[in-house]
């Protein structure tokens, strides 16, 4: 057993959810801005995730009765609005992820700011959408981007690594709940072969591939714990690993015992958990540091 539980909703084991970031193209235009735009094999790939893997997912979603979580770049809620619209029809989360899939640490605070606050706005505006919690491109999070969640009254983040179940960060402006992700659950390291941003996995077969989502998940059920999926529709959304995952998912749902929610849920019920003083909550001051270690 790990060495504190969390007691979940209505008897449930474990909490899990399956989280896809929707990049869509948004990829190849951060990372080819001068040329991007007439790369048709890389603008065709993300294409794919919003046109066809997202309808694929939703159905099994609407089979299975499952509401989950998306995050999404301001550009691609505007590229994409039917797409997103859909997911938000159907009663799923969708959450902020950049404005286009931009680094947030290689900008400067300022900069941030302007794409942080240019993708809220696109939510709103194009789909009506308020995002409650956030996750960062590539997981690369700064001390202003924290800040910039708290200011915005976002409940979570979903980008850094401190645990294994969900805790809370706190900072002198006020806290959030970090939902933590981390590279085992995450199927860019398993199916992502794209040369144009530097990525030349060796492509696993779909049943090879899955198994190690399906073995994290099996360490958090014995555990008690919380188990994420950090996936993307042009990956894992297509025929033969979706397949896997349904069959994956039917198994699971047979137990009685597992609580499939959208972050927000389980966000909001950590919140009012360490708010009980539920000492399973595990509680991070930020900053980590304020200088450089070697300065």
């Amino acid at each position: 057993m790990s060495r504190r539980a969390i007691t979940w909703p209505n008897g449930a084991r474990c909490a899990c959810a399956i989280t896809f970031d929707v990049d869509a193209d948004s990829l190849i235009h951060i990372s080819r801005p001068k040329d991007g735009h007439d790369r048709l094999y890389p603008i065709s790939m993300g294409k794919y995730g919003p046109t066809v893997a997202v309808p694929r997912i939703l159905e099994t979603y609407r089979r299975l009765g499952l509401k989950q979580s998306f995050f999404a770049p301001g550009w691609c809620v505007e590229q994409y609005p039917e797409a997103m619209e859909a997911i938000l029809k159907d009663g799923h989360e969708i959450g902020h992820h950049g404005y286009l899939h931009e680094d947030p640490t290689s900008h400067s605070a300022d900069e941030q700011r302007e794409w942080f606050e240019r993708a809220l706005a696109s939510h709103k505006s194009v789909i009506g959408n308020t995002p409650l919690g956030y996750r960062a491109p590539v997981y690369n999070v700064n001390q202003a981007v924290i800040d910039l969640l708290v200011e915005h009254n976002f409940s979570y983040d979903s980008s850094l690594m401190a645990d294994d179940i969900p805790y809370m960060m706190k900072t002198a402006a006020g806290d959030l709940v970090e939902l933590p992700v981390h590279w085992g659950s995450d199927d860019w390291p398993q199916f992502a072969h794209y040369d144009e941003i530097g990525y030349l996995m060796p492509v696993a077969a779909p049943s090879v591939g899955v198994q190690p989502f399906w073995e994290e998940f099996d360490a958090q059920y014995e555990d008690g714990g919380f188990w994420m999926a950090i996936w993307h529709p042009f990956l894992t959304g297509r025929p033969a690993r979706w397949k896997q995952v349904e069959k994956w998912l039917e198994s699971v749902l047979e137990k009685g015992d597992v609580w499939f929610a959208p972050l927000h849920e389980i966000a909001a019920y950590v919140r009012k958990q360490h708010q009980d003083d539920n000492e399973a909550i595990r509680v991070e001051h930020l900053p980590y540091y304020k200088k450089p270690v070697l300065s």
